[in-house]
């Protein structure tokens, strides 16, 4: 089997997460329990996930200069994945502020930092596009440089996974160059405009879609009649975080390596269902042998 080629364009980002017994409120202190400190970013654990899942995978997106972007390059290159075109901008990466309390609830603040100049993609950045198998793309860098690479990617003839993350209307230019959409119940009502949104409603913008239904498991269809529910593997959940960027991840290496869509929304729930069973973000994107011991099993 060939090693599929995967480009992620997106967001990098340093995680700055505190736990303490409650969140604080206004201009109140509290006393934390732990602190942790981990890339994040949905564009770069996608890209982490796709190279542990079996991809050739590079990276495009900003960094800062500081220190966080030096640890966000260092841990996305032992992830393997090829950071050689991703840029540097003089100033700060972007960092998540994540406020844990002890029943799972948390508040969150996201400074873009770097991120905001991921603008105006170079001929080498489109030609690493449109060499690829699939372009996966999220929303946490400007909708114009989603868009802008979604065009080179479809004049490249390369597959186009959009994670329409976080929820937010679509250009029409966008949705046009959109091969496979992955949304969430909350992306797809921004999107249809629906309470209650379903397949059909999404297949009017774009020709394949996955509605991913947390438990309940995927639902992926397309317009040649496809209709599939993949039911969630049965796991002890431990935490949620990067479930979908998992998913995500594996799912284009899936795609690129030509299975069936059908079957590749179930290994990569297969990939979502390992992740939830760890601690944190980087930890727990699984790798290849991971998600083959639990799809098989």
């Amino acid at each position: 089997m060939t090693t599929p080629r995967i480009v992620v364009a997106g967001s990098a980002n340093m995680d700055l997460v505190g736990l303490a017994a409650k969140l604080p409120g206004p201009g109140e202190t509290v006393l934390g329990d732990d602190f942790v400190m981990t890339p994040g970013g949905k564009g770069a654990n996608q890209a982490i996930a796709a190279a542990r899942a079996g991809g050739e995978c590079t990276f495009l997106g900003a960094i800062g200069s500081d220190s966080f972007g030096v640890t966000i390059n260092a841990r996305l290159a032992a992830a393997g994945v090829d950071v050689s075109s991703m840029r540097t901008s003089y100033g700060t990466s972007g960092v998540a502020v994540i406020m844990v309390d002890r029943a799972g609830e948390n508040s969150i603040l996201v400074s873009p930092g770097a991120n905001r100049t991921f603008v105006n993609l170079s001929d080498a950045e489109k030609s690493l596009i449109a060499g690829a198998d699939v372009l996966v793309c999220q929303q946490e860098i400007p909708v114009a440089t989603v868009t802008e690479a979604a065009r080179a990617a479809q004049a490249g003839g390369t597959s186009v996974l959009l994670n329409a993350a976080p929820a937010r209307a679509l250009p029409p230019d966008l949705l046009a160059a959109v091969d496979l959409l992955v949304v969430n119940e909350v992306e797809a009502r921004a999107i249809t405009g629906a309470h209650e949104p379903d397949v059909a409603e999404l297949l009017e913008v774009v020709p394949r879609v996955v509605l991913t239904l947390g438990g309940a498991g995927a639902w992926y269809a397309d317009r040649d009649g496809a209709s599939v529910k993949v039911p969630a593997f049965p796991v002890e959940v431990v935490d949620t975080t990067a479930a979908g960027d998992a998913f995500c991840g594996a799912l284009a290496v899936a795609w690129g390596e030509g299975r069936d869509l059908a079957d590749a929304v179930r290994w990569a729930s297969a990939a979502g269902a390992v992740c939830v069973r760890k601690l944190g973000a980087y930890p727990s994107l699984p790798t290849r042998a991971d998600i083959e011991a639990l799809y098989a099993g």
